[in-house]
């Protein structure tokens, strides 16, 4: 007789081996060794394909190391300049967390927009080309774990969890261990109040909880990336002279010294140790990255929280050479200079949020060489502001050069409503009139912006009478890291369902970079220095005291948090300002700041080519001077913007 025999488990084994599984320590978490096993670069992603090579980003050892569960940390910051790797060490410590440190993660974009952007563009290339996470994540799109904004372990013991700042939604509700804010400067409060404070509350739970803040700073005061960088640690990058090895920090202010202009590509650093003072240049800085050192310069802070800073200098994908001609290029332009020292230096922009007394600007124009309704020297590019209220409608003509200089040409106020025909009857004059330059050619405005942000409808019915050539509409945009100009996505009428027409003529502008822009350079007291402001003979006091109404301050937000906004004064009317911040956005339009040199130059050579003596006994135009309005008729004016760049391009 045959025996079967069925072999049972051994109760008391299983018990032993579930213990023994329970007991054993984890192995060493190492997100270098496992960025050094996991990550390659394709040809699209970095100009350097291949293997992560700890050569070349040797700085971020250290900050991989702070994010390790060895390290007793609980928040590590890194305040950066822009395309230097970070957003590939934010996706090592992601990824590598859901691998090697099973749980849950939030990863955290300033929108929503941008957290999808990422989880399509990053994070699916990444879990589909790494070997080991192929194993942990399913690569079905219809799999219940596997959406855009949310990606599950297959075996249930972890996942990822992608949210927009934007969406308190995305932000209640979870409880994280291990968490990246990524591009921290650029959140701003959602419905719910401050979402860094939302975000940090999720980790709240974990004894043990990594989060890891990254960021291009803004501006100062208020940058968020900022402030957490000061509260850490502060760790600097040392390195050696490769002269007489005194350990230093690259830093901008010291190559900015040395810089010779006319020789950008001679652009290098200087030892700080006086008894040195040896050149440091780019062909020195390979040996001198192998001996960095992070030195904390707020030790105390370091067990809870480590924050490091670093720039383009000490990185193999920028050369010295370029940093240098981003500055020339930039210098001049306080929004140009902001853009060059938040993504080249990786520094805060020190925002002006406060005017010069109005009555210095009084005094300066009391000396002016050219008069109110006048066209001086210098502007090339004319544009029209035009900001409208319920009584009145008030405007700003405003002249241009290729150094960003501004020349304030005239001001004046109609009085009536937008949409009444009167009103709109003298508009249609004031973008018509012409006024006298300093070579006797009569200018009108090459492109009017004129508010739509009140009034819309009526504003706009007085807009579509005019090419979008000439007029266009505007409004502040609510974001203080809005582009400096974009154009309004479609909206749509709420009884029809139809787009509205204005939506292809109507742009949001960002006032608050403008703003902080422009009382900047109205400091500037060289007439010559790029950026200049200047004033004309015959403006009243109110228009100062307009253009100089408003600062930036801190407010506390719901959640006792400091916020900063642009607070006008409340007894003062600021319409020369946001008069004066339309016309920049008309010029803007226009190509201030991207036109080619050689439509400078055509514009140059005609509307400064001195006009005979016959033809420079026109009177001064008359909305400029309050007289009877021009002729229907005017003087025939030099080439339009629109009709040379039409040549120009063939």
């Amino acid at each position: 007789m045959n025996c079967i025999v069925v072999r049972t488990a051994n109760p008391e084994r299983l018990i032993y081996e579930a213990m023994a599984d329970a007991w054993t320590p984890p192995p060493k978490v190492d997100f270098l060794q496992w960025a050094v096993d996991n990550i390659a670069f394709s040809e699209r992603e970095s100009p350097h394909k291949g293997p992560y090579n700890r050569d070349l980003f040797g700085y971020f050892d250290e900050v991989l190391r702070a994010l390790s569960p060895d390290d007793p940390c609980r928040i590590v910051t890194l305040k950066k300049s822009a395309q230097l790797g970070g957003t590939v060490l934010a996706n090592i410590f992601c990824c590598g967390s859901l691998e090697l440190v099973p749980g849950d993660f939030l990863y955290v974009h300033p929108t929503e927009g941008n957290a999808q952007r990422w989880s399509k563009q990053k994070l699916a290339p990444m879990l589909k080309n790494t070997a080991s996470l192929q194993e942990l994540f399913s690569q079905k799109s219809r799999d219940g774990g596997d959406s855009i904004l949310y990606k599950e372990r297959l075996d249930g013991r972890g996942a990822i969890q992608i949210s927009g700042a934007n969406s308190p939604a995305s932000l209640s509700m979870v409880t994280m261990k291990n968490q990246v804010q990524d591009d921290l400067a650029k959140w701003e409060n959602n419905a719910a109040g401050d979402p860094e404070a939302q975000a940090d509350s999720r980790s709240q739970a974990h004894d043990f909880a990594k989060i890891f803040k990254i960021s291009t700073p803004l501006v100062q005061p208020g940058c968020k990336i900022s402030r957490n960088y000061e509260d850490g640690s502060q760790e600097l990058p040392f390195v050696p002279c490769p002269h007489c090895e005194h350990m230093q920090v690259l830093e901008w202010d010291t190559m900015q010294a040395a810089l010779d202009e006319e020789h950008p590509e001679r652009a290098h650093f200087i030892c700080t140790d006086p008894d040195c003072g040896g050149v440091i240049e780019e062909h020195h800085r390979p040996a001198m990255l192998k001996k960095l050192e992070w030195r904390a310069q707020n030790e105390k802070a370091k067990r809870q929280h480590r924050s490091f800073w670093i720039w383009s200098a000490y990185s193999v994908l920028q050369t010295f050479e370029r940093i240098a001609r981003a500055w020339l290029k930039a210098k001049g332009d306080p929004a140009s200079e902001q853009t060059f020292m938040n993504d080249v230096v990786g520094l805060a922009y020190d925002a002006a949020g406060d005017a010069p007394p109005w009555e210095e600007l009084r005094d300066r124009a009391a000396e002016s060489t050219y008069s109110k309704g006048k066209i001086p020297a210098g502007a090339v590019l004319i544009s029209l502001g035009i900001d409208c209220q319920g009584d009145r409608v008030e405007w700003h003509l405003v002249g241009w050069d290729r150094e960003l200089r501004r020349y304030v040409i005239d001001y004046g106020i109609i009085a009536g409503y937008i949409g009444e025909k009167s009103t709109r009857g003298m508009l249609d004059l004031l973008i018509q009139s012409e006024w006298q330059n300093a070579y006797g050619h009569m200018l009108r405005p090459d492109l009017t912006a004129i508010d739509g942000n009140a009034y819309t409808a009526d504003v706009w019915g007085w807009v579509k009478r005019h090419p979008a050539s000439k007029v266009i509409m505007v409004r502040g945009a609510r974001s203080e890291t809005a582009p400096r100009l974009q154009r309004v996505k479609q909206e749509y009428n709420e009884k029809t369902g139809k787009v509205k027409k204005y939506s292809r003529r109507f742009f949001n502008f960002n006032s608050s970079i403008m703003k902080y822009g422009l009382y900047r350079n109205i400091r500037k007291t060289d007439p010559l220095e790029p950026g200049f402001v200047s004033f004309p003979a015959g403006l009243d006091d109110e228009y100062y005291r307009g253009l100089t109404a408003e600062r930036r301050v801190p407010e506390k937000n719901r959640d006792g948090f400091e916020v900063w906004r642009w607070t006008k004064d409340p007894t003062q009317a600021n319409e020369p300002l946001d008069t004066m911040n339309q016309a920049e956005a008309a010029a803007t339009k226009l190509g201030l700041r991207s036109m080619p040199s050689v439509l400078w130059d055509k514009l140059e050579s005609e509307r400064w080519t001195q006009v005979p003596e016959a033809q420079l006994d026109f009177e001064d135009m008359p909305l400029a001077q309050g007289s009877a309005p021009a002729s229907d008729k005017p003087k025939k004016s030099t080439s339009s913007l629109a009709s040379l760049s039409k040549a120009l391009n063939g």
